[in-house]
């Protein structure tokens, strides 16, 4: 599958132009000159935040796998009441 041509007709369906495809390099013409030198990424700082916020986290790990595992036996419950506790707490702001 030719990406290319697959974003070309995505931008005929957008009603943009296609891109015309990049030329070959002639004999001897060095690769540096061509269109592909002027392409670049940029990145958000999103990714080094949530990495950071998993190294930098206060999860109890050991407890969560505890959970974990509970879950999975099908013995985890917790009782109706706490639920409906947690939820009135939040929606009044003092679950914050």
């Amino acid at each position: 599958m030719d990406i290319r041509s697959s974003l070309d007709g995505l931008k005929s369906l957008l009603g943009t132009a296609p891109a015309a495809p990049p030329q070959p390099p002639k004999s001897g013409a060095t690769v540096s000159g061509s269109a592909f030198s002027s392409d670049r990424a940029t990145l958000s700082s999103v990714g080094s935040e949530v990495a950071s916020t998993v190294t930098d986290s206060d999860v109890r790990t050991d407890k969560v796998a505890g959970i974990q595992a509970a879950l999975a036996a099908g013995s985890y419950n917790v009782s109706a009441s706490a639920v409906a506790s947690k939820v009135v707490d939040s929606m009044l702001g003092g679950g914050e």
